[in-house]
């Protein structure tokens, strides 16, 4: 199956890539505009996409680049050019658009950009197959529920001084994003290891019987792993069914060797009871 989407990934992109080829000579013949970032061999020039890039094209082999973490692409031309020569086109296709921009040689070193974010109205949008929901979109939703009300009042939990909570359980496109808080009621401040989600037995009738299954979340909105008193996170994982035998637990574990750990367990009603987002 994963060979399966990134195959139908490539054939989109090659698609993609075809199009906006054909694109760009009927903007040379018909002279449409094309927005510009002007670069310089001494400058480099980093270009933000407000989403994760799947892909990066350079037209020509006068300008270098590479791609230095999940949305940002550094570019520089090899050497010296004639002012406003155009050094090529580069195009980068992100989760669900494409942004393609002229790239102009400028002689005069203040000029050149050193960081060019693209907007929204630069971008293209396009229909991935593999992404359901763009990074952006995702956070997006996770901000809008860590600043509303609680809505979750029968999941909690007490332990070492230590009290946990569920503010939401939400449901978006093929995700259920679960909003938590933590309260220290110690003088020692919390330092987080890490956090699990897993699927695990209700109850252990056997230990060769019990199941548990890690599940890897999507998305986590707060990376912060160290706090005082009060902590809220927000996990999105990927929408799941599970019997009523099973439960849907988050763990918190402290980084120390003895350290504190908690849990929340959520059952699979408080699961269907999930708040929907109305767009």
């Amino acid at each position: 199956m994963k060979s399966m989407k990134k195959f139908l990934f490539a054939a989109v992109a090659l698609m993609a890539m075809s199009t906006i080829r054909v694109s760009a000579e009927s903007t040379q013949s018909n002279d449409v505009y094309l927005s510009t970032i002007y670069v310089n061999e001494q400058v480099t020039t980093h270009l933000i996409m407000p989403e994760t890039i799947r892909l990066v094209d350079i037209s020509t082999d006068t300008i270098v680049g590479n791609q230095v973490n999940d949305n940002i692409v550094r570019l520089k031309p090899k050497g010296a050019m004639q002012d406003y020569e155009q050094a090529g086109i580069v195009t980068v296709i992100g989760e669900r658009h494409i942004a393609q921009y002229k790239l102009i040689y400028r002689s005069c070193l203040p000029f050149a950009s050193t960081r060019f974010t693209v907007p929204y109205w630069d971008m293209q949008e396009y229909q991935n197959p593999d992404v359901s929901m763009s990074v952006g979109e995702i956070s997006r939703y996770a901000i809008r529920i860590f600043n509303t009300k609680r809505s979750v009042e029968n999941i909690h939990t007490k332990k070492d001084k230590m009290k946990a909570w569920v503010n939401h359980i939400c449901s978006a496109g093929d995700y259920f994003f679960i909003d938590f808080s933590l309260e220290n009621k110690t003088k020692i401040p919390y330092d987080i290891s890490e956090i699990r989600v897993k699927l695990e037995d209700k109850k252990q009738k056997k230990a060769t019987n019990y199941q548990s299954i890690e599940l890897t979340p999507e998305f986590m909105l707060n990376y912060n792993k160290h706090f005082k008193k009060h902590y809220r996170n927000v996990l999105v994982v990927k929408k799941l069914t599970f019997p009523e035998a099973k439960v849907l637990k988050i763990e918190v574990s402290e980084n120390q060797i003895s350290g504190r750990t908690i849990e929340l367990n959520i059952n699979y009603d408080d699961v269907l009871d999930a708040d929907c987002f109305d767009d």
